[in-house]
């Protein structure tokens, strides 16, 4: 398996860091990191101000590329909260020894992360075998990479024989138009661009009917949270309240355009997007099939496939110390 860039790289600085640098919460403040191009409820009330009413505090909000780029910012102290961060990314950063803590799950999604093949391959989910020697575009340490090593895994593809190739979505995506890769896995605008280059392998549905989940969290470094436990249960509360605002479908109208322009989108891109969302509710959240041990067993998994593919060194024993449920349970008595 040819990398040409080692997982950890993104752990150990903050040159990953999309646009200019993250400014520091002045102790007063909170910094958060979010994606561009990843339209959710939450950016209604970021538009809104509904988070510094909340908080009594300026937010200041930075985009990334990458989760891995999130799990750099935070280790640098960069970044206090990250928003939507891939699973997978979290489980790297985790099992190298980074403090971090799960405290939401911020959406469950399948077809929104996904790989596409070049169309002139002509190969679908009942020809995968053929992508064996195929060169491929994947960011590596993320949900998309994770969905790439459990397809290959499920059709008997040997992963040493391709060329995997680390590139974000947006390059992945100009890559695999170009035909100078053969296969490409991402998310959100850059997968739509994607499947107008080729086709998907396996459907949402497919994929979780394999087990293989996507969703993200809101995490955070364990340190900041022990510090400042209210703050962070008041942000998972507005959070959840925009969550819950998105869920009837008569705010969608007012909603949607504030959201598609927070998120760099047109309205109909957003919509669509979101539509492939769900947003768990904090109740949900709770129970077992999330955070109550569902989660933690999915990462361990997800740890294990990435042993297995040599993308890191080791899993932990368990990630049940990795999600904090404290200020969640706070959020729904408040």
């Amino acid at each position: 398996m040819k990398l040409t860039t080692k997982l950890m790289s993104a752990v150990a600085g903050v040159a990953l860091l999309s646009g200019a640098q993250a400014a520091m919460a002045d102790g007063h403040g909170l910094t958060v990191g979010y994606f561009l191009e990843w339209p959710m409820p939450f950016q209604y009330a970021k538009v809104n101000g509904t988070y510094d009413e909340a908080l009594g505090a300026p937010v200041t909000w930075v985009s990334f590329d990458t989760g891995t780029a999130m799990s750099a910012a935070m280790a640098s102290g960069d970044v206090d909260i990250s928003v939507s961060q891939g699973v997978p990314p979290f489980v790297v950063a985790t099992s190298a020894g980074q403090d971090i803590q799960i405290l939401d799950v911020a959406v469950s999604y399948s077809e929104n992360d996904n790989c596409v093949v070049a169309s002139g391959l002509e190969i679908d989910k009942d020809s995968a075998g053929e992508l064996a020697g195929k060169k491929v575009a994947v960011p590596l340490g993320t949900a998309a990479h994770y969905g790439f090593l459990s397809q290959m895994n499920h059709f008997g593809v040997d992963i040493t024989s391709m060329s995997v190739v680390d590139m974000a979505p947006a390059e992945g995506a100009a890559a695999l138009a170009q035909g100078s890769v053969d296969m490409a896995c991402g998310w959100g605008g850059a997968l739509r661009t994607m499947k107008e280059a080729g086709n998907i392998l396996l459907t949402g549905a497919e994929k979780e009917a394999l087990g293989i989940l996507v969703f993200d969290v809101t995490s955070a470094p364990a340190g900041f949270v022990a510090e400042n436990g209210d703050m962070a249960a008041k942000f998972l509360k507005v959070t959840a309240d925009a969550n819950a605002m998105w869920a009837d479908e008569a705010n969608h109208a007012k909603m949607l355009p504030v959201i598609a322009k927070d998120a760099g989108m047109d309205e109909a891109a957003t919509a669509s997007t979101l539509a492939g969302f769900a947003f768990p509710s904090i109740a949900d959240q709770l129970g077992g099939t999330w955070l109550g041990g569902g989660a933690q067993t999915f990462m361990k998994g997800v740890a294990d496939v990435f042993v297995e593919a040599k993308s890191i060194d080791a899993a932990l024993e368990s990630y049940e110390a990795t999600v904090n449920t404290g200020p969640l349970q706070a959020a729904s008595e408040m």
